[in-house]
């Protein structure tokens, strides 16, 4: 088994250890997860569309991190004419 040494900002340390902690793991086992799942994806030909269970995992990943964010709504921003009226600024 080969040893590894990386270096990341606290912040990202900080999110690992958390994570970890939820997982009753460590952070190390985090990142040897992280990399044996590497090992398990095959290569995939971009030049070709993906297989439809990939596209459905996609999908369901999406709609998972879609439902993750909370107190964000497009309806929240300023319409168009509003944002490029300059004179309503000065």
């Amino acid at each position: 088994m080969k040893t590894v040494t990386v270096s990341i900002d606290e912040e990202t340390y900080r999110r690992a250890e958390a994570k970890a902690a939820a997982r009753n793991t460590s952070v190390e086992d985090l990142i040897t997860e992280l990399l044996n799942g590497l090992r398990e994806t095959p290569e995939r030909d971009w030049t070709k569309p993906a297989p439809p269970e990939e596209f459905e995992r996609l999908k369901r990943l999406g709609e998972e991190v879609r439902a993750q964010i909370v107190g964000f709504s497009a309806s929240d921003r300023l319409p168009r004419d509003e944002l490029y009226d300059r004179s309503r600024w000065r």
